[in-house]
């Protein structure tokens, strides 16, 4: 009764000062976030924008199996494929900043989207918080067996004798842009087919629906092994160690040209900081080990880790440059 008294009655000041102050450490308390303790409590989505047996959704699966054993933690890879990765990227730029929803996408959404669509319900560098970049997929031009084209010089020399018969297809910007590029830089006139992700266009290609194809490495090379179709170019300047005779564009009909599409990981905007670090840091292991390293480079994949503030320096600098891409091959945004 005393203490009761000495508190709020003779130094009712200080009992206030406690109350508040008891107060304020519980708020605050309970506003400090607990991420790098608690996360993950709870299954963690990984968001592609391209269909199942694409290189997008191969490489999220061998991430997302490897952040699962490390985090102790389910990840669930989720396929939402549709309007040039948009979809996927949307979804993701909508979620909550939490940690368990992530994109793992490309140079699509967040590179080309900007120049090949007039409206992109996103803003690829405000709306997420980039996380790290994983690497590179390399593409080539390739033909159906039966075509009778087994070079570059071929292929323009036939589209020239037949205008608007020959047809190539394409399941992500990257192979987009080459296509329409090739159009404008050797005057031919080939059909343009688009495909939700590139597995859907090589059997279209096999099948003999469309004559030519310009899928990522990963996808085409068990076709190439097979003799299932005709490796033409590459898109990178140097050749590469997987197919060491097979020329470059920049060789062949394209001087000077040079593509290389890149993969990463990204979370909404405003992340905590700590849940970024704890699967930038996973994400560098994984890519450490040598059997994804190994795993990776017999798929074609090139591994290029990036922290997340290179990486985000690294996406507002292509997004220049594919711009620029689209621009030169007179794309107009659909």
């Amino acid at each position: 009764m005393k203490r009761r008294q000495l508190l709020g009655g003779r130094w009712p000041q200080l009992g206030r000062r406690l109350a508040l102050g008891t107060v304020l450490l519980a708020a605050t308390t309970a506003l400090t976030p607990a991420h790098a303790d608690s996360y993950p409590s709870k299954p963690i989505t990984i968001v592609t924008p391209f269909a199942a047996g694409s290189v997008t959704d191969a490489t999220a699966r061998v991430i997302a199996k490897f952040i699962s054993d490390k985090l102790h933690q389910t990840v669930i890879v989720e396929n939402r494929s549709g309007a040039g990765g948009m979809i996927a990227a949307n979804a993701v730029a909508r979620a909550a900043p939490d940690g368990y929803t992530l994109l793992l996408t490309t140079n699509s959404t967040h590179s080309a989207a900007p120049g090949l669509f007039k409206h992109v319900p996103y803003d690829p560098i405000k709306d997420f918080t980039p996380i790290a970049r994983i690497g590179s997929f390399p593409s080539i031009v390739v033909a159906n067996n039966k075509t009778g084209i087994h070079s570059m010089a071929e292929l323009v020399a036939k589209a020239k004798e037949n205008p608007g018969k020959l047809s190539y297809g394409h399941g992500n910007s990257t192979g987009q842009i080459t296509g329409e590029t090739l159009k404008f830089r050797t005057k031919i006139n080939i059909v343009r087919v688009p495909y939700r992700s590139n597995p859907i266009g090589i059997t279209d290609l096999i099948g003999g629906q469309i004559q030519v194809m310009i899928p990522d490495m990963n996808t085409a090379l068990p076709q190439i092994k097979a003799h299932n179709m005709v490796p033409l170019a590459v898109l990178t300047k140097q050749r590469s160690k997987l197919l060491p005779d097979v020329p470059t564009l920049d060789e062949t009909v394209m001087p000077g040209f040079d593509l290389l599409a890149w993969a990463g990981l990204f979370g909404p905007a405003d992340m905590p900081p700590d849940v970024v670090t704890t699967i930038a840091k996973q994400v560098h292991a994984a890519l450490e080990t040598e059997e994804i390293k190994d795993r990776f480079a017999k798929s074609g994949i090139e591994v290029y880790w990036s922290d997340p503030a290179e990486f985000k320096k690294f996406v507002a600098t292509e997004l220049v440059k594919w711009t620029s891409l689209i621009k030169e091959a007179g794309i107009k945004p659909e």
